[in-house]
């Protein structure tokens, strides 16, 4: 194989194997940066190594071997191997990999190291945007230019976010572990979190010229099905796999042909992903059939499923819809659920209906800087015949938008309005 050839190949395999690979070295080591970095060292040796002697049969375990061998050399250097070796013990460090799962107990879904990664890196301990940047790091293997490209930030402060976030866990000395099954709820709902921030940010691009990102989604997507495989029984982990199936389904007709978004109404239906579809409304049933209780993401799944079903437009149960975010609006209130609510009531009974619950949502502080507020008052005083004063509301939410593809939208729609006059 070709220098060339053999590069390529190492890249895809780091692709495919370095979450596996970081999580498993952090189980002997009990360090994620330190893990990390062995996880380096063996990416190094390979593309030294396998040039010449050729890739292994099985290139991941060749690497797992190589890191785990590394790292118990840094242990017996460094001058906290007694420290190390009091918390795993030299049998723990030295017997295979084939031991470790007879010790485990190769039933108990909760004893997996990937899992356990997920669970360090979206550690409440970190603040949000650090817990989202080592998850892509650590679990998605991006580099630091992705996620800085992503994210629309720079390289360096990204870099400086996940040092940060690997020295706090560190210092708290955060167990490599999944919690347990008591606190799992509590702790689940924060890897969720930021498994959904991930897709959000390539379903509907914050800011730059990009509407979507679908690199993005697809890597959340990713994360959320290795979830639903490794906890079976948690109703919300297939609630969110479902929601994301669903919303990633409708991703080829989202955009026109010139770059500019499609709203969900316009969409031609014939684009969407049917495949994507058929696995979305198969992960519903999935959380459903746990028999656990139902929480936001399987109700945000049901209201996708609701749009799924309808073939056309005009056949989509808006009254199911009303009564689905009326659970939502139960289980976690909030202005951006409430103004999500009103686009169904206005769908389901009429602009004028939906427009006094978005007037009341003008008193939400929560809400001032966000451009869907004003989208959604100009489409229904729009709707209502009342132009000018729709009109205002485009302009105001151009201006809130960072989103320069958005920007251009609004505008046309103020230009719009003001011909109707």
């Amino acid at each position: 194989m070709a220098g060339r050839d053999v590069t390529r190949t190492i890249e895809a395999v780091w692709r495919i194997e370095s979450a596996r690979l970081i999580a498993g070295v952090a189980h002997q080591v009990r360090d994620v940066a330190l893990a990390e970095d062995l996880a380096q060292e063996a990416l190094v040796a390979a593309l030294e190594q396998w040039p010449e002697s050729g890739v292994p049969d099985n290139p991941g375990a060749w690497l797992m071997a190589t890191a785990k061998h590394r790292g118990i050399d840094r242990l017996r250097r460094a001058e906290v191997h007694q420290r190390k070796i009091e918390e795993l013990g030299r049998e723990a460090e030295l017997r295979s990999p084939a031991d470790d799962d007879l010790a485990a107990g190769a039933d108990d879904p909760f004893d997996d190291d990937l899992l356990r990664l997920i669970f360090t890196a979206c550690h409440p301990l970190l603040p949000t945007n650090a817990r989202v940047a080592l998850t892509l790091r650590l679990l998605c293997g991006l580099t630091t230019r992705e996620i800085a490209r992503a994210y629309l930030s720079s390289e360096s402060a990204v870099a400086q976010r996940i040092v940060r976030a690997k020295r706090t866990l560190s210092a708290a000395r955060v167990p490599f572990a999944v919690p347990g099954r008591r606190e799992l709820n509590e702790r689940l709902a924060s890897v969720l979190e930021v498994v959904y921030l991930i897709f959000n940010e390539g379903y509907s691009a914050t800011a730059g010229e990009r509407l979507i990102r679908p690199e993005l989604m697809e890597e959340a997507l990713r994360l959320g099905r290795i979830l639903a495989e490794l906890l079976p029984r948690q109703a919300e982990v297939h609630g969110l796999v479902a929601l994301m199936e669903l919303q990633a389904s409708r991703t080829r007709a989202r955009i026109s042909p010139s770059g500019n978004q499609v709203l969900l109404l316009d969409q031609d239906r014939s684009r969407w992903d049917w495949l994507l579809v058929g696995r979305g409304l198969a992960a519903l049933e999935r959380a459903y059939a746990t028999g656990g209780p139902i929480g936001p993401y399987t109700l945000q799944a049901g209201i996708a499923a609701c749009h799924a079903r309808a073939r056309a437009a005009e056949d989509t149960d808006w009254e199911r819809i009303v009564a689905l975010y009326d659970g939502l609006a139960q289980l976690m209130p909030s202005p951006v659920v409430e103004l999500n609510r009103a686009i169904a009531v206005g769908m389901a009974f009429g602009p004028q209906a939906a427009l006094e619950i978005v007037n009341r949502l003008q008193e939400e502080p929560a809400l001032d800087s966000y451009h869907l507020l004003p989208t959604v008052r100009g489409d229904l005083l729009e709707k209502l015949g009342r132009p000018a004063e729709a009109r205002a509301e485009f302009e105001r939410a151009a201006r809130l938008t960072p989103n320069s593809r958005q920007r251009v939208a609004l505008l046309d729609r103020a230009a719009a309005c003001a011909s109707q006059r």
